[in-house]
């Protein structure tokens, strides 16, 4: 073995038996990759790639089928201990006991993995000032906002420090603030530690970070390269083009995906839309659509790379087809509506003496995309769940559809759809059934029922997939069935907590192009979400943060209140939110 490598995979395959169908699925084929010791290195890929089997067998918790896998030159099939007690494993679902103090949490992770009395006393110091957590040992996990979870779960894998640190999505669910303060700390580790850290990431961005980069779809390898080769796929075929005016960037982009024959990806950035071209007819076509502004060229980013060596990879497979969705027939024009489905007046919400959301006011219109955006624990999932009837509100005005919330809140749920952030699927029903049960919740009697579930079957491209139990889908086929299941009623408003959150960039650019089709089609949307560049496809974005409305506008009017030399919606953000909390510690 060559010690350069912590982790060998030779012919590496593994296959399951899907309960429901007593099919085989594969979830590794053939694979074969290396690991390079004191190195950040990415696996990268859409849902269902194998990601997460395969970090699961270097740490010995599931082994392969065919093939060899070294791990810190250590057989793992052969001695599988003896890699778990030189590694850390931080897994989707990071098992904090939520009743137990920041302290406890860290002394029980300690206690587990045998570390002594006067190694804690220094390891603990340093976890907490790297996580900023020092100030909160004694607060309970469970009333910790999800980016201090996340770091805390970092802190207790880390409460030995591991020659190997694998790490499975491990911001999923956090804002752009806590993700950078996670990647600081992971940098950190491998320059001082010289750490080796393996972690399986749905931010691009993210993956730019390593030195080494690994692409994982439909169990296969299709890359092991370094960020720079990545973004080489994608290299002189990048553009930008500003939408007509009054035409929301989503628009055009839809139109742009829609053309297969010359477009390999598209996506809103910073009010105008990037993509990447496949012939040089694009230019023409492109022109034509923003009323003859010229596209200009832009450098590849990992993410354009990314895209470019997906679809290059399914159109080897299948002959490339012409877009089957609603936004191919969008028409090139918008005008915002002017009736009112959502109307909020001096929203309060306290919990005893804590004030989660304080005296909030905004309006949204029928069809509008409208971003609530904020840190974890700004208070935006409070709004959201009053905005849904989900909980009353302390005082002021909240009506839905012409309906006040306070005085008839059955009346208002009846033109409501909700996406959960976890997704409210029952995991051993299948995609029929659930269907069935949530049309029959909706009151829908058996003739429209049927017609609607064969309506959103093909809106979300579900068929094949009926029969399976939903809590066997990928990530990116539960969010379809969630978006299928919420709008089986037809509701005019529907809300959707974190949609994309740990999902893939192709499965996110599928599901954007659903939104912009209901949109255009006059259904309401409040989202929430972390992906600061989703913002670009709403009409209008709230941001918040300790209970308090900080922004609200157009990206455009949001970027320009950020400040001069603010080009995308996550340094935005990132400076609003900093420039309220620095504002807030001056009167401190």
């Amino acid at each position: 073995m060559n010690e350069a490598n912590v982790v060998v995979a030779e012919n590496i395959s593994k296959q399951f038996k899907v309960k429901a169908s007593n099919k085989i699925t594969t979830a590794l084929a053939d694979i074969s990759l290396t690991v390079p010791a004191g190195k950040l290195t990415a696996l990268i890929g859409p849902d269902g790639a194998g990601k997460t089997t395969f970090m699961r067998m270097i740490c010995g918790l599931m082994m392969p089928d065919k093939g060899n896998l070294t791990v810190l030159a250590t057989d793992v099939q052969a001695n599988p201990q003896a890699v778990q007690n030189r590694i850390s494993y931080m897994p989707q679902r990071f098992g904090l006991y939520e009743d137990l103090s920041i302290q406890e949490n860290l002394d029980l992770y300690a206690d587990l993995h045998g570390v002594s009395a006067a190694e804690r006393q220094q390891r603990f110091a340093r976890l907490l000032q790297m996580t900023g957590l020092e100030t909160f040992t004694q607060r309970q996990a469970g009333k910790l906002s999800g980016g201090m979870k996340q770091k805390l779960g970092l802190a207790c894998t880390l409460v030995r420090l591991p020659e190997l640190l694998v790490l499975d999505e491990p911001t999923v669910g956090v804002d752009p603030l806590s993700r950078r303060e996670l990647w600081e700390i992971l940098k950190n580790l491998v320059q001082e530690d010289k750490l080796t850290v393996l972690v399986s990431t749905a931010y691009m961005d993210e993956a730019e970070l390593c030195q080494k980069v690994i692409v994982l779809h439909k169990s296969r390898i299709l890359a092991v390269t370094t960020p720079a080769e990545l973004r080489r796929k994608a290299e002189n075929r990048c553009y930008k083009l500003l939408p007509p005016a009054g035409v929301p960037a989503r628009i055009l982009q839809a139109k742009l995906l829609a053309d297969r024959e010359n477009i390999v990806d598209a996506v809103p950035e910073g009010g105008e839309v990037r993509f990447i071209i496949r012939s040089e007819t694009a230019f023409a076509n492109s022109e034509q659509l923003s009323g003859g502004l010229p596209a200009k060229a832009v450098p590849a980013r990992l993410e354009d790379g990314f895209m470019a060596l997906l679809r290059e990879y399914e159109e080897q497979r299948e002959p490339r087809q012409s877009s089957n969705t609603l936004s191919a027939n969008l028409p090139l024009s918008f005008r915002q509506s002017e009736q009112v489905d959502i109307e909020v007046k001096d929203l309060v919400r306290k919990f005893g003496d804590f004030t989660a959301v304080a005296n909030t006011s905004f309006k949204v219109y029928k069809g509008e995309i409208f971003g609530l955006l904020g840190p974890n624990g700004a208070g935006k999932t409070t709004t959201f769940k009053m905005l849904c009837g989900l909980l009353p509100a302390s005082s002021g005005y909240l009506a839905v559809a012409g309906v006040d919330l306070r005085t008839a809140r059955i009346q208002a749920r009846a033109n409501i759809g909700y996406v959960a952030q976890k997704f409210s699927l029952y995991s051993n029903l299948t995609v029929q059934e659930n269907m069935r049960f949530f049309g029959g919740a909706y009151g829908l009697d058996k003739a429209k029922l049927c017609e609607r579930m064969e309506a959103v079957t093909i809106q979300f491209d579900l068929s094949g997939q009926e029969t399976k139990d939903a809590g066997e889908l990928p990530g990116g086929f539960k969010q379809r069935l969630s978006m299928a299941v919420a709008l089986l009623h037809e509701p005019a408003i529907l809300f959707l907590d974190e949609p994309t959150s740990g999902i893939d960039p192709m499965a996110r650019r599928m599901f954007w192009r659903q939104i912009t089709a209901l949109a255009a089609a006059g259904t309401t949307i409040i989202i929430t979400t972390h992906f600061m560049e989703e913002a670009e496809y709403c009409d209008r974005i709230m941001i918040q943060d300790q209970g308090k409305m900080l922004a609200i506008g157009t990206p455009q009017h949001v970027r320009e209140q950020a400040g001069e030399g603010i080009t995308t919606m996550n340094q935005a953000f990132i400076a609003i939110v900093e420039k309220a909390r620095a504002q807030e510690q001056a009167v401190v």
